[in-house]
């Protein structure tokens, strides 16, 4: 249902990240509307939305922006973040604004673009991987199979590659997860170090802890074709 109207929420972006707030949304009974440029991904959307770039004056204030009470960015580039921040708090300097960093490198930018929160999975996952290398240092618990729930609908699975080959001496662009199951590879431990920057040609090696974030049904596809048990 295409809408122009004012809402007390606005989500911008309507990519993975997206879809699960607006899953949690749904039932909360708040108010919001999203805006993505992409009219096919809203094509049979059950709630209010506008098609168009976020990072568009005219467009967010279509969509309400200087009444909003709350803004959720979740663009899955940072430059655009950085900008669609930028221009959301010039139009409403008392909304609170939550933004996505898709990258660690961001985070700085994007606060000092006005961002009251900004939310990284990759710092979550290093913060996680941190967390478990403090407290099982021997090689049971690192095979622990174990699911961090980062918020309603979104889990992290962790699991030790050990020297299958399906996962060592790949690139976390060959290994592909995302088209083969819904996942991504957002954090890896290696050596007792833990690393959250994970680009394309990353390599996974031998005994790595990887952590890979998806969806409950995505994870559960991971699982089915790599957890061994």
């Amino acid at each position: 249902m295409e809408n122009t109207g004012n809402a007390d929420l606005i989500v911008l972006g309507y990519g993975d990240v997206g879809k699960r707030v607006i899953e949690t949304l749904q039932h909360t009974g708040i108010d919001f509307i999203v805006v993505d440029s992409d009219p096919g991904k809203l094509e049979n959307a059950d709630f209010k939305y506008i098609v168009g770039n976020a990072t568009d004056e005219d467009v967010l204030v279509q969509a309400g922006i200087r009444t909003a009470s709350e803004v959720i960015i979740t663009l899955n580039d940072d430059t655009a973040v950085i900008f669609a921040t930028l221009i959301a708090r010039g139009l409403n300097p008392g909304s609170t604004i939550i933004s996505r960093a898709n990258s660690y490198r961001s985070i700085d930018k994007i606060y000092k673009a006005g961002a009251d929160y900004v939310a990284a999975l990759s710092i979550v996952a290093g913060q996680m991987l941190a967390k478990m290398t403090s407290h099982c240092l021997d090689a049971s618990c690192r095979k622990m199979d174990e699911d961090i729930m980062l918020y309603e609908g979104i889990d992290i699975e962790k699991h030790d590659v050990g020297s299958d080959p399906v996962f060592i001496h790949r690139t976390v662009i060959d290994l592909d997860l995302r088209n083969k199951v819904g996942c991504r590879i957002i954090g890896i431990e290696r050596d007792g170090k833990v690393i959250t920057d994970i680009l394309p040609a990353t390599v996974i090696k031998e005994n790595d802890v990887i952590a890979v974030v998806g969806g409950r049904e995505e994870i559960g596809r991971f699982k089915e074709k790599y957890v061994k048990t």
